[in-house]
């Protein structure tokens, strides 16, 4: 009786720890902010980007065309290449 029991915590906890690896990577892909179409709202999710830069990327934006990559962003005033590396698994600038 106390093998069953011992066995039914076991698969719990495997499946509670699966279910929480799964939707870690889950949650890890879900955000990806296209910096050519992104409101500046959408902008803000990005870490280090609060309203005021993300209204500066999009002024950017309309002044000089799409981003060809994130690495452009370093052009954007106030932005710098730390906060770019913090955020390049999050930005995207494919249509």
């Amino acid at each position: 009786m106390r093998s069953f029991r011992s066995i039914g915590r076991l698969m719990v906890a495997v499946f509670v720890l699966v279910f929480i690896m799964t939707g870690v990577a889950v949650a890890g892909n879900a955000l990806k902010v296209n910096i050519n179409d992104a409101t500046v709202e959408e902008l803000t999710q990005l870490k280090r980007i609060g309203p005021k830069y993300a209204e500066k990327i999009v002024a950017f934006r309309e002044a000089n065309g799409p981003f060809k990559s994130a690495d452009e962003l370093v052009n954007v005033p106030g932005i710098g290449s730390k906060t770019v590396e913090e955020n390049r698994g999050l930005i995207t600038v494919e249509d």
